[in-house]
């Protein structure tokens, strides 16, 4: 009762620090999605950058989350207190994903296939379009599915370096050892992973052209 107490009387805020969650990882995403795609879409045509490139992702995953949004703060330009460092730090941590799964998605793509529309004459790009693309897009939405659940769970640290959202609550309620501002934060944040993964997860079986 204490809890509900308390969300009613924040409501307004709990709503503002939602509304900031969502906006930082929707931008982190986006900006993941338009580079990891075309990216991984490119390293099916350039398999010798495949290897350098993907393991550049992999080492950003191995980088704490707190290191990479301190490293990122003296930087000029892109560097700096507040929402930029974070965005760009949620991005290298989304990539992964969304790169690695476009990667594989094509690449599993029956050749037989793949061959069946060179012989009807179509050029590079259109069996791209209409071939490897609609076949492997249920692995390439579950990569962004995997990247939108877990950019959810870290924007919560970006609090840390000032770019707001939930993260804020939690923070604070470390600080000030109070449990209600910790639960301010943590359970919305819960809900929607939960409902980016339940609704990504519906738009990729609607999508799937092998169901």
């Amino acid at each position: 009762m204490d809890f509900l107490r308390f969300v009613l009387e924040r409501h307004g805020e709990i709503g503002a620090k939602t509304w900031e969650h969502l906006q930082l990882v929707g931008l982190s995403t986006g900006i993941a999605v338009s580079v990891g795609v075309p990216v991984g879409i490119l390293l099916t045509r350039r398999e010798r950058l495949a290897s350098p490139i993907i393991g550049f992702a992999n080492v950003m995953q191995t980088v704490p989350s707190l290191a990479l949004f301190g490293f990122l703060i003296p930087i000029p330009v892109i560097g700096g207190i507040g929402m930029k460092s974070a965005v760009i730090a949620l991005v290298l941590y989304a990539l992964l994903p969304i790169l690695r799964n476009t990667f594989t998605g094509i690449r599993s793509v029956d050749p037989a296939v793949v061959e069946a529309g060179r012989g009807m004459g179509m050029t590079d790009m259109q069996r791209l379009r209409y071939i490897e693309v609609p076949l492997a897009l249920p692995t390439i939405l579950a990569g962004v599915r995997i990247a939108t659940v877990v950019t959810v769970g870290l924007a919560t640290i970006a609090s840390a370096i000032g770019a707001g959202g939930l993260g804020d609550f939690i923070f604070r309620g470390i600080t000030m050892v109070d449990h209600r501002l910790i639960l301010a934060g943590a359970l919305p944040s819960a809900l929607l992973a939960i409902s980016f993964d339940a609704v990504l997860g519906r738009i990729e079986k609607k999508l799937d052209v092998r169901a």
